[in-house]
């Protein structure tokens, strides 16, 4: 099972790959449940300080969900599948939105269903001129399960996703760039450099302020501005106590560059 998400250290970043290759990296239960243990560790972990997810492989970054692994599911009733799929599935999706330290999907290739989902849900996102994109569960006959209907709409508008999910036509990384799905498409060779250029141009600011932003964004898109503005005011009080803010302060005043410490 740990052979299914390897991790990769590289200073301050953690290279995050999904591993099933021969399977075009599909979302099987075991493969999401060790993800999900993975970044309990990189959470945990102080060294790291921002995430980069990609697929193993040359073909794909995930072809989405395991269909003959749910299939079983659904064939030992409505409330197996619901809690071994849908709810897996969400969780996982909803901790990389949540997640407090930037997640970057680098999508290098095939991004169906699943695969979509992740990248929907990563706070960023690099694409691969190779990366192609698709909600294809409407072609056999469910909706998304791991939060496509809800993700997809507020990144790319009620009517181009809507165009999306019910025609299950797959979509290429320009098209995703158009619709706000990833932020960058760049050339297949540049996708991991790319990202970690980014991860690096983020990393010169204090993680805590990085983590307050994610909370602040991921907690108040879905209420209202009133609401929001609250969430922000709370993450403000949050990290105006801490040292990094003041060192931020301080440096600006003085004229030199920040050295933050993370407290």
């Amino acid at each position: 099972m740990s052979e299914l998400v390897t991790v990769e250290a590289r200073n301050e970043l953690a290279l995050v790959t999904l591993n099933r290759p021969e399977k075009l990296n599909a979302l099987n239960y075991a493969l999401i449940d060790r993800l999900m243990a993975v970044l309990d560790g990189l959470e945990a972990d102080p060294a790291v300080r921002a995430v980069i997810l990609t697929g193993a492989g040359e073909r794909a970054f995930s072809a989405g969900g395991d269909i003959p692994e749910f299939a079983g599911s659904v064939a030992a009733g409505v409330d197996v599948a619901v809690r071994d799929f849908c709810r897996r599935g969400q969780a996982m999706t909803a901790r990389l939105e949540s997640f407090p330290k930037p997640v970057i999907a680098a999508v290098n290739g095939i991004a169906y269903g699943g695969g979509c989902e992740i990248t929907e849900a990563a706070h960023l996102a690099v694409a691969s001129e190779r990366a192609l994109f698709a909600k294809p569960e409407i072609n056999i006959g469910i909706p998304p399960t791991f939060g496509g209907t809800q993700r997809l709409p507020r990144l790319a508008g009620r009517k181009r996703a809507l165009e999306l999910l019910l025609t299950g036509d797959p979509f290429g990384p320009e098209r995703a760039r158009e619709i706000g799905l990833v932020n960058r498409v760049v050339p297949h060779d540049d996708l991991l450099p790319e990202a970690f250029a980014l991860a690096g141009r983020i990393l010169r600011h204090s993680s805590l302020a990085a983590a307050r932003i994610i909370t602040a964004v991921t907690r108040g898109i879905n209420g209202t501005i009133d609401e929001g503005l609250l969430i922000e005011r709370e993450q403000f009080a949050r990290m105006a106590a801490t040292d990094d803010a003041r060192e931020g302060l301080d440096a600006w005043i003085a004229r030199r560059a920040p050295v933050y410490t993370g407290r």
